[in-house]
């Protein structure tokens, strides 16, 4: 449920997992490797994996291993390809895990870290107090567990980890280019799709209200109920935002909850993925949304609250013409320039369908 202000009550907020970065030794596989030789699987281990990729959830590794030796026993075993970006080495676990975090583009807090040791998980929980540690002896019992039990699992979730490997494609591509991120940009043929949600798109849209932190004006949760109501209301408008290249689609990445008043248009809630932070998209929706507000005659307003990590979508705003003319506490209300406006940027294709162009 929303308050009268339209942001969630507090119990709302619990914890989400969104990678689980495992340790070997004694944890996925029984002994240790580099003394023992390869022991089997711990019991409930693989299931645990396949079910945790299921649902969406990504999984690294971290362990002091031999990296060859470690990722041939992996491969042996079918586990491989559910690790992404595996921290295989003889450094700090906490460094392990933040290197993962740095490269999947998700804070700390929403990772868990899995080890047989209490050293090891002593160190994690004092050098990242928000990634929550979890003995290996409960790891079996993982998906049974609330802060790795998704409300819903979406297309989107069971895609999750072959759009993130699609990712790695993408970033290694771009290290190779040495022109200028607009003609790299170029190369990848993006397809930007702005469409009103509907009823197969509400679970998408409740996950990515849990999901995003970083590039969300407003931190504002929605669940599904209060999401269809927005959609069926004649006072609001509810957009969903999908990107494709060449490499692959992204799936669903953006959402915009938009109140509709007779004079002027308020953004409730907009949100990106934090994988699209680098293809300038969350501009692009802005955009768009200040050319339907010039040509529809009304004034374009945007709240904006800080939640510690959001502060680039505040800069967005700020580059895509947005003024801050009132704050309410916290609330920062902006409002955009809507006569004029760019064109969208050349490297992509913007598509539109002609039902999301026109206001009830």
């Amino acid at each position: 449920m929303t308050d009268d202000s339209g942001a969630p009550h507090p119990e709302r907020a619990a914890k989400t997992v969104k990678c689980v970065v495992w340790d070997l030794d004694n944890t996925v596989w029984d002994g240790v490797l580099l003394e023992d030789g390869e022991g089997p699987l711990r019991p409930g281990v693989r299931e645990a994996v396949e079910e945790l990729d299921r649902r969406g959830i990504l999984q690294s590794v971290a362990s002091r291993n031999d990296h060859d030796t470690a990722m041939a026993a992996l491969r042996r075993h079918g586990l491989a390809d559910y690790f992404l970006y595996p921290q295989i080495g003889w450094h700090a676990k906490s460094g392990s895990v933040r290197a993962v975090a740095k490269a999947l583009n998700l804070g700390l807090d929403a990772f868990a870290f899995v080890d047989d040791d209490p050293f090891e998980r002593a160190e994690v929980a004092h050098e990242i107090p928000e990634a929550l540690c979890v003995d290996a002896a409960e790891a079996a019992g993982l998906p049974d567990r609330p802060e790795f039990t998704p409300r819903f699992i979406t297309e989107d979730s069971a895609k999750r980890r072959s759009m993130y490997r699609a990712d790695q494609v993408r970033a290694e591509v771009e290290r190779e280019h040495s022109g200028p991120q607009e003609e790299f940009l170029a190369t990848l043929g993006m397809t930007f799709t702005i469409a009103r949600a509907t009823t197969d798109d509400l679970q998408r849209a409740e996950e990515l209200t849990v999901r995003t932190n970083q590039l969300n004006t407003t931190g504002y949760t929605y669940s599904y109920e209060e999401l269809d109501t927005f959609r069926q209301s004649p006072d609001h408008e509810l957009l969903v935002a999908r990107l494709e290249d060449r490499h692959g689609p992204y799936g669903t990445i953006g959402l915009v909850l938009l109140e509709r008043e007779a004079d002027a248009w308020r953004i409730k809630l907009l949100l990106m993925s934090c994988r699209v932070m680098s293809r300038g998209v969350g501009g692009v929706l802005i955009t768009y949304l200040r050319r339907r507000a010039g040509r529809a005659g009304v004034r374009l307003l945007a709240e904006f609250l800080s939640n510690g990590r959001n502060r680039m979508m505040y800069v967005t705003y700020k580059f895509s013409g947005f003024r801050e003319i009132g704050r309410d506490g916290e609330l920062a209300l902006l409002e955009a320039d809507v006569a004029e406006v760019p064109e969208f940027p050349g490297y992509l294709t913007v598509v539109v369908p002609a039902e999301a162009e026109v206001s009830p």
